[in-house]
């Protein structure tokens, strides 16, 4: 019986790097925004604005990535002493390991035989990997990795923030806010869209989902600086 090579395309190998890409992004570009707009309606000159828009990319990148870092290497270490409790438990108990190991199959809807068969023969292979998978839920897929996580979220956070930037750059001194929230509203109609592209999801519902949220800071930051109408 021949055999021709089926391949599907799956999206959760792209969920670690995607969700801190999605959230630098959508950090990077709400919160330089809103800033740049809270001060605006406060009466700032554009040189201030400019300013602010540059001290938010920096603070913001490297506060994203210290985050991002820290909170996925907890997960990491999480990850890591479940593996050492398993290996452990592997090499002192492993007859009780097997059959945990089957009675998981047999939830999975196995007959008993095959699951003892099935776990017997992935313990040979590789019983730790298999128990990370199949017990604890851990694969190469999924697993966190912290640098990548932090590189992704500062540097997207810091193409999310030029968006603001490159619109005080190029605007007209007395149509900066308005160019600014519109450039705003777009980069985050875009970003919706990317991001749902990538996940395999609704390019619609994404975008209005960031975008509806990012306007609602938007106008919120523009509220508060309007009670400040005096030069900065």
């Amino acid at each position: 019986m021949s055999y021709s090579h089926h391949s599907e395309p799956h999206f959760i190998h792209r969920a670690g790097w995607l969700r801190a890409a999605v959230l630098g992004a959508n950090d990077g570009i709400i919160s330089v925004t809103s800033l740049v707009m809270g001060m605006a309606a406060s009466g700032a000159s554009s040189q201030t604005l400019l300013i602010a828009c540059v001290a938010g990319l920096i603070s913001g990148a490297t506060s994203m990535a210290a985050g991002e870092y820290i909170s996925v290497k907890s997960q990491s270490d999480i990850e890591e002493a479940d593996l050492k409790t398993e290996a452990r438990e592997l090499k002192h108990n492993p007859t009780l390991e097997l059959k945990e190991l089957t009675h998981i199959y047999i939830m999975r809807g196995l007959t008993p035989a095959l699951a003892e068969q099935v776990a017997a023969q992935l313990t040979a292979k590789d019983a730790l990997e298999a128990h990370a998978r199949d017990e604890i839920g851990i694969n190469e897929a999924t697993s966190a990795k912290p640098l990548q996580a932090a590189a992704s979220s500062a540097g997207s956070f810091t193409l999310g923030a030029l968006c603001p930037m490159l619109a005080i750059l190029l605007s007209p001194a007395h149509l900066i806010q308005n160019t600014v929230a519109v450039v705003g509203v777009l980069s985050l109609l875009a970003l919706g869209a990317l991001a749902s592209y990538f996940s395999g999801t609704s390019m619609l519902k994404g975008s209005l989902r960031v975008t509806i949220w990012g306007v609602i800071a938007m106008l919120f930051a523009s509220w508060i600086g309007s009670f400040f109408d005096v030069p900065i």
